[in-house]
């Protein structure tokens, strides 16, 4: 039985699961995720020493990025597993879980209230002191070097936000400078505090508790060491990815927003859903807390909206007490279970506009490639079938050339790819695939005709991955449309959710095998019609435009697992249209390039966060970090 199998388990028989029993599950889970990579996986990896070392050191990059829980002291005694999680793995043994578990607890605690004593009493800002590369990347050497560091790290998250807020301030004298940086310096002081400790208490409150979180992300990290697309899953995280396919979504049933103080507030109610039922929840609600089924509160009176969101996503089948503050002062605690219900949330779907110019254009917003999981057959609701209906408005109003936006898409559905390239070309091959025995087959566009046949522009960028890249090479390929905008990410490999079973057979049904965790993984490699791969390459743009992420360009190039690119025969039915002329185009985008004043800001942007993202020891007195304001 799984880990969150034991705990669902237990709460519908009112039994407390014991540590012993989900530090077994983690244990065992972890074991299956590397005998199915070795079944199934496109490229297997042995269980061998590297293995071990990097699932540990990656361990910790995501507990503790900032190395301020864990200690020396402690990695003393974490150490010799480094090269031992091989046979921990291999042979189910749950001693280094149980005791990093342990650890992570205790550290979490003593974290959070050495936050309390370093901010009894204001920060000292004027003190000539630095916070080292060398401390900011290391782990403390003790329990008093941990407090230094803390209190340094505090000090320079506060100072960064001081100097973010004067960078924007008009010139001021001394005197108000003064006052201005010390009543500043308060309010920074607390919100980082409450953010910090509300980071803590969200960890150390989670549905399932710390142990069971962090045999998690144990098998996370390993399911990742394979390639950075193949994920374990937790029933909450397999039921939150398929949502973002189109699947229906467990929720409670409220949206989020900010009130005028910038704190968290019921924006509005879904009829129909739990918190619409309950009768006590009301719009514009301020929520003062959240407490998961058999934990302590968390105070998220002065959160942002992504906080108390992180907070609502962490399980879909526990019990929360939220507490709101209603509009005549009164608060009301009102429990809710999550239901699964259709996301109405038109964010997350296709938006069409049209741009008036000196000739209509029709302007389609594509945000993922997600499908009709209730019609399999016909597919009436996938993103393919609601492109379609927008260019068909969109051609009511005579437009003479569409544009589809795709930045920002990482992805989705294959076949809702395929289906969309159909709308543009005829019928034929539109990419290969390739499985783990090199076994190729062609994705084809089986309907006759297209929708749109007029002029197209794909617009793609950094963020444009996976069934994006399908969509834009192929488009491309085929000589159908305009590519624009930067380099796509690079994703070239295709995924499929499987239960945690190794007796399960990919040729046939196994989607209705119920299990307490899954894993995505990579059985695939896709290419473009003509031979090539986007894999690491991405989508080369005929026009190329600069894009706020180049600040921080993160490809699939640069993730450390990714399987490398490699070639195949071209489809030999493919037969291109007549090329486009694209004469002219880049220089013409270049010279509004170098005039735009947005393209200019935008420049200054990049080489200011690129600059700024280079680790450098930091001043932690306002005097310095004032003079260096501008520079970074």
């Amino acid at each position: 039985m799984r880990v969150l199998a034991c705990i669902v388990a237990a709460l519908l028989t009112g039994k407390t699961v014991s540590a012993q029993a989900i530090a077994d599950g983690a244990a065992k889970d972890a074991f299956v995720i590397t005998r199915m990579a070795a079944k199934f996986h496109l490229q297997p990896k042995p269980v061998d020493k590297h293995f071990s070392a990097s699932t540990f050191d990656r361990l910790f990059d995501e507990l503790d990025e900032e190395r301020i829980f864990f200690s020396m002291e402690d990695m003393k005694q974490l150490l010799p597993f480094r090269l031992q999680l091989d046979e921990e793995v291999l042979k189910r043994r749950t001693g280094f879980i149980t005791l990093l578990a342990s650890l992570y607890e205790s550290n979490l605690k003593r974290t959070d209230s050495l936050i309390d004593q370093l901010l009894k009493s204001p920060l000292d800002l004027n003190t000539p002191e630095v916070f080292t590369v060398a401390e900011d990347t290391s782990y403390p050497a003790n329990d008093a070097a941990r407090k230094l560091k803390l209190r340094k790290f505090l000090k320079a998250t506060v100072l960064n936000g001081l100097k973010e807020s004067f960078r924007s301030r008009g010139a001021m004298d001394a005197s108000r400078e003064k006052k201005f940086i010390d009543s500043l310096a308060i309010v920074y002081t607390k919100k980082v505090r409450s953010i910090l400790k509300r980071s803590i208490r969200r960890e150390l409150e989670i549905p399932g508790g710390v142990l069971n979180s962090v045999g998690e992300k144990y098998c996370e990290i390993i399911a990742g060491y394979y390639d950075p697309h193949t994920s374990y899953f937790s029933l909450t995280h397999k039921e939150n990815y398929e949502s973002a396919l189109g699947q229906e979504t467990m929720m409670f049933g409220f949206s989020l927003d900010e009130d005028e103080e910038e704190r968290p507030k019921i924006a509005g109610l879904k009829p129909g859903s739990p918190a619409y039922q309950s009768g006590q929840l009301n719009e514009g609600d301020r929520i003062i807390s959240i407490q998961w089924q058999g934990k302590e509160a968390i105070d998220v009176s002065d959160a942002s909206t992504r906080e108390v969101a992180a907070i609502v996503e962490a399980s879909n089948h526990d019990k929360a007490k939220f507490t709101v503050q209603k509009a005549d002062g009164s608060k009301r605690t009102v429990e809710l279970s999550k239901a699964k219900m259709e996301d109405d949330d038109e964010g997350d779907r296709v938006k069409s506009f049209l741009l008036s110019g000196s000739i209509p254009v029709g302007y389609i917003s594509l945000p993922g490639f997600y499908r009709d999981w209730e019609s399999t057959e016909n597919n009436l609701n996938g993103c393919a079938n609601d492109v379609a209906r927008e260019i068909i408005k969109l051609k009511k109003e005579n437009i003479q050339a569409l544009v589809l936006d795709i930045r920002y898409n990482g992805g989705g559905s294959v076949q809702e790819a395929v289906d969309l390239a159909g709308i543009f070309i005829d019928a034929g091959p539109v990419a290969i695939m390739k499985d783990r025995g090199e076994k190729s087959f062609t994705l084809k566009d089986g309907n006759r005709g297209t929708i749109w046949d007029g002029p197209l522009v794909i617009m793609i960028n950094g963020f444009s991955a996976s069934a994006s890249e399908l969509l834009a090479g192929t488009l491309q390929d085929y000589n159908r449309a305009v590519i624009v905008g930067s380099r796509s990410y690079g994703k070239a490999t295709g995924q499929t959710v499987l239960p945690m079973d190794t007796t399960i057979n990919l040729e046939k049904d196994f989607n209705n095998r119920e299990t307490g965790s899954y894993i995505k993984m990579t059985l695939s490699k896709l290419y473009r019609i003509n031979g090539t791969t986007a894999q690491f390459a991405g989508v080369v743009p005929d026009v190329v435009l600069p894009d706020i992420i180049d600040s921080d360009p993160h490809r699939e190039s640069n993730e450390a697992f990714a399987i490398p690119a490699t070639g195949t025969e071209p489809n030999k039915y493919f037969k291109p249209l007549p090329p486009i002329n694209k004469t002219g185009l880049q220089q013409a985008a270049a010279n509004i390039i170098e005039t735009s004043e947005y393209f200019i800001a935008m420049k200054k942007y990049i080489d200011a966060v690129k600059s700024a993202g280079q680790r450098r020891d930091l001043p932690l007195n306002w005097t310095a970090v004032r003079e260096q304001k501008n520079k970074y």
